[in-house]
């Protein structure tokens, strides 16, 4: 809930003069003032002034938030800027639940890793997308997945991953779907050089004999034709396919390992974070008893175990920023190869679909090519069968095998 603004003290001059644009007064539920840039999150104690500095840092995120292990706390905003004289006229846990309070209306952990809230005001500009209009990898997957069936959840980079293994699966799948075929063509062509050797109707003469030999002949041809489809689907569709996905599964696999290993210190560094955090609550509720125990009687040594005490916790809060700094270190790594692994998974994606484009391309030029050689084995066998001709081998059987034309008469008396 973000909590009301508030309107400048009657009689303070210097809070009568209009906050710099960009900047908002709120008050903790401690009563303390402090001031908030809507732009940049960053806040302060001190009234800013028209010169303040505003460093630029990206806006909110409006989007929803999917669900997942999530935890409110400001790891990445920052804190109220304060002077050892301002601090030293609040109490420590004032300070820190202002601070805590503060960084709650900015940022929200899921399963280790930092977002923004939605905006706290309604003119406050949408995150950016890296790569509008693109659908780009590298803007969309960013959260955890929750199975549906209860699993734990998967992260978006990991749902990627997948995709791009099923995409490696099917290319093998292809290249075996290619195999068989070209296992086919193999036994095919043996089929048809044993067929066309056949001593089946080889005494069949005349035109129609010649036609039948042609027949046959075309046979083997046709053999050699189907030979030549089965080598070249070999050597241009088949081995591409297979040499092209070994190099994809190395890159898959590199770039596995590498995320993985820095969302696992992202996750140890977010440990470290509410490790420190709780040590922290820890020494300043010790400061807070002792401070409530204080005897005048023994002024000098409650005094002391104040001091030691606030020592104590001052170290656990400077412990506490150290490892908020490097979480947001490995987070920022994190999100740095996120991005250029995203893109990276885009440009194989984008190879190897258009390297299965031009193989199967590849495939449908050969098998145009085979039928082509195939119907210029079976045009000369249409031809003779075209120029068959009973009549003529008729002729020429006769005048071949003739035995004499000389009629048989009647017999005279």
């Amino acid at each position: 809930m973000k909590p009301a603004a508030t309107s400048p003290a009657p009689g303070d001059e210097s809070k009568s003069v209009p906050l710099p644009q960009g900047w908002r007064c709120y008050k903790s539920p401690e009563g303390c003032r402090y001031y908030v840039n809507t732009g940049s999150k960053e806040t302060t104690w001190k009234r800013p002034s028209a010169t303040y500095g505003t460093p630029v840092r990206p806006p909110a995120q409006r989007n929803s938030l999917p669900e997942g292990n999530i935890n409110l706390f400001s790891s990445s905003s920052s804190f109220p800027s304060s002077s050892p004289s301002d601090v030293s006229q609040k109490p420590l846990s004032l300070v820190s639940h202002s601070l805590e309070f503060i960084s709650q209306l900015f940022c929200i952990q899921i399963n280790c890793v930092t977002f923004p809230l939605p905006s706290v005001t309604p003119d406050q500009p949408e995150q950016q997308l890296l790569k509008p209009n693109e659908w780009s990898y590298c803007d969309y997957f960013w959260t955890d997945k929750k199975d549906p069936q209860g699993t734990p959840s998967v992260g978006g980079f990991e749902v990627l991953l997948q995709k791009q293994l099923k995409g490696k699966q099917m290319q093998k799948e292809m290249a075996e779907f290619v195999r068989e075929r070209i296992k086919i063509e193999d036994e095919y062509s043996k089929n048809l050089s044993k067929l066309s050797q056949s001593p089946l109707a080889a005494q069949e003469e005349g035109t129609l004999g010649e036609a039948w030999a042609q027949l046959k002949r075309s046979c083997h041809d046709e053999a050699e034709v189907h030979l030549k489809f089965s080598n070249k689907l070999q050597c241009e569709v088949e081995k591409p396919l297979l040499t092209f996905r070994d190099n994809f599964k190395k890159e898959l696999k590199k770039y596995d390992h590498h995320i993985i290993d820095l969302r696992k210190q992202l996750a140890s560094r977010y440990a470290g974070v509410e490790k420190a955090r709780k040590a922290l609550a820890d020494r300043q509720k010790d400061l807070e008893v002792k401070t409530q125990q204080l005897d005048i009687k023994h002024m000098n040594k409650h005094e002391e175990d104040i001091k030691k005490a606030r020592r104590k916790s001052t170290q656990a809060g400077d412990d506490l920023m150290h490892n908020v700094d490097l979480y947001n270190r490995a987070q920022s790594k994190w999100f740095e190869e996120m991005v250029t692994t995203s893109l990276e998974l885009e440009r194989l994606e984008v190879e190897r679909v258009e390297m299965i484009r031009q193989n199967l391309r590849q495939y449908t030029t050969l098998r145009h090519e085979t039928d082509m050689f195939n119907q210029s084995t079976v045009e000369p066998v249409d031809q003779l069968l075209q120029s068959v001709d009973p009549a003529k081998d008729r002729e020429l059987w006769v005048q071949e095998h003739k035995t004499g034309d000389l009629r048989p008469v009647d017999m005279d008396i």
